[in-house]
């Protein structure tokens, strides 16, 4: 039997497929470089130690950058102290993390609270005490 024909290349999604790969690579790199300059370089009482940046979402142009923060902290008014340090920061963080990253433009950036890591947490807690109060039942 002959061999089946060649498979037709979608050049366009392999180029997709590229520039997702390279978004990707850019934003894993810009969370690293945040949280340097934000651990060694930011010094506001504001920021707790106990903090960690969950995700980086970078738009198309990469021109701006959303930045998803979250820490352990049980008090409200701390995370929005928290955010609002870091946001009032954005200028500085921003120029010294083109001293960490390699790329052609710095992208805006814009701080938000991510509460995903505390809703896990509350989650998991709650699937324990169902779990005690079934153990107690039997």
């Amino acid at each position: 039997p002959p061999p089946p024909p060649p498979t037709p290349v979608d050049y366009a999604k392999l180029q997709a497929d590229a520039i997702l790969q390279d978004a990707e690579r850019q934003a894993e790199e810009i969370r690293r470089g945040l949280d340097s300059v934000i651990r060694n370089q930011v010094k506001d009482p504001r920021i707790p130690d106990m903090f960690s940046i969950t995700k980086v979402e970078l738009a198309r142009d990469l021109k701006h950058c959303k930045v998803f923060v979250s820490t352990m902290s049980a008090n409200d008014q701390e995370k929005k102290d928290m955010l609002k340090a870091l946001r009032n920061a954005a200028g500085f963080i921003r120029r010294n993390l083109g001293q960490e990253v390699i790329m052609r433009a710095i992208p805006e950036l814009h701080f938000e609270l991510d509460d995903s890591i505390e809703y896990s947490v509350h989650i998991n807690q709650l699937l324990r005490s169902i779990s005690t109060e079934n153990k107690e039942e039997e």
